[in-house]
């Protein structure tokens, strides 16, 4: 269960790290705080989170963005997961606090709303979640595809309102 959590992690953290590194270049509309709208969001596997979690995005050192995201585990515990990176430099960044150890995840850039995060696990690819804004900015939707650490295939929907 506790990897199945950090498929949705590593995915979310992917989708802050990338929003904030847009944000340090301009005016990208997944810069900012988001929260979680599990009413909207589908997660398979499951299980479906209780918790609502929150995801900041915000310019970090470089022209990277730094994702920041707190949620709470199926264990009631707190969750929190910092990934600092840059869109399109082919590199794998740490996922600190990630729940599977060694996640990292690569940023790609597809347009002015819309980007890929690729997580990999030991350097292997796991799920990639791409992430489109709404035109109006105020709505993120996170589809994410591919394989968890245990093998079983993820087809999770994360549906994001701006804050």
């Amino acid at each position: 269960m506790q990897k199945r959590i950090a498929v949705v992690v590593v995915g979310l953290a992917a989708l802050l790290v990338v929003s904030s590194t847009a944000v340090a270049q301009s005016p990208d509309p997944w810069v900012g705080t988001w929260k979680i709208n599990l009413a909207k969001s589908t997660y398979s596997p499951g299980p479906k989170p209780t918790v609502a979690a929150t995801v900041k995005m915000e310019p970090s050192a470089g022209g990277a963005l730094k994702t920041t995201i707190d949620g709470v585990n199926p264990q009631g515990q707190p969750t929190h997961t910092e990934t600092v990176g840059a869109f399109d430099d082919g590199k794998d960044n740490p996922v600190v606090g990630a729940l599977t150890p060694n996640s990292t995840t690569t940023y790609k850039r597809i347009d002015g709303r819309t980007f890929e995060a690729l997580g990999k696990v030991d350097g292997k690819p796991t799920v990639t979640t791409r992430v489109v804004v709404s035109a109006d900015g105020k709505t993120m939707t996170a589809t994410q595809t591919g394989k968890n650490a245990q093998g079983e295939t993820v087809n999770n929907v994360i549906v994001a309102d701006k804050q």
